[in-house]
């Protein structure tokens, strides 16, 4: 059994959530549409659950910290030491919640799938920035989330 640690406001759970997800290789082209799309789910105040991992997963998640939506930040090791500094506002106004779906101390191939697999389960609609055909997250995401599932 899996053991899930968090930190911050666990009520954000129970929102309707929205997932972004992308492979780390993003054709140049799609890296707008998803900058476009953040800056639509900023507006709106969507609440996005994601791993924030990959550098455009961060960027995604820089335009979400400029306003004032709910944010779930799943991690596939154990928490930080401290929360990244940009993060504490949104933390200390409790629209921060972070999820620890590891107790390893950095992020392998296993945590990577165990995270991704527990922002699927969570979320209620999925947004792909990019996805690798017959990558990891191609496999997890049609296994479990086809139903959920928006292409950027």
């Amino acid at each position: 059994m899996r053991t899930f640690t968090f930190f911050g406001n666990k009520a954000l759970l129970e929102l309707p959530k929205t997932a972004f997800l992308s492979s780390r290789r993003i054709p140049p082209e799609q890296v707008l549409k998803c900058y476009d799309w953040a800056a639509s789910q900023r507006d709106a105040g969507t609440c996005v659950i994601s791993g924030f991992h990959s550098a455009l997963e961060k960027d995604v998640l820089r335009f979400l910290l400029k306003d004032r939506q709910p944010l779930i930040v799943v991690l596939a090791r154990r928490f930080y030491t401290r929360i990244p500094e940009a993060w504490n506002t949104a933390f200390d106004e409790g629209r921060l919640l972070i999820v620890s779906t590891s107790s390893a101390a950095r992020a392998s191939e296993s945590t990577t799938r165990q995270r991704n697999r527990f922002i699927l389960d969570h979320a209620d609609r999925v947004v792909l920035g990019s996805l690798t055909p017959g990558g990891d997250l191609d496999k997890l995401v049609s296994k479990v989330a086809a139903n959920k599932l928006v292409l950027l």
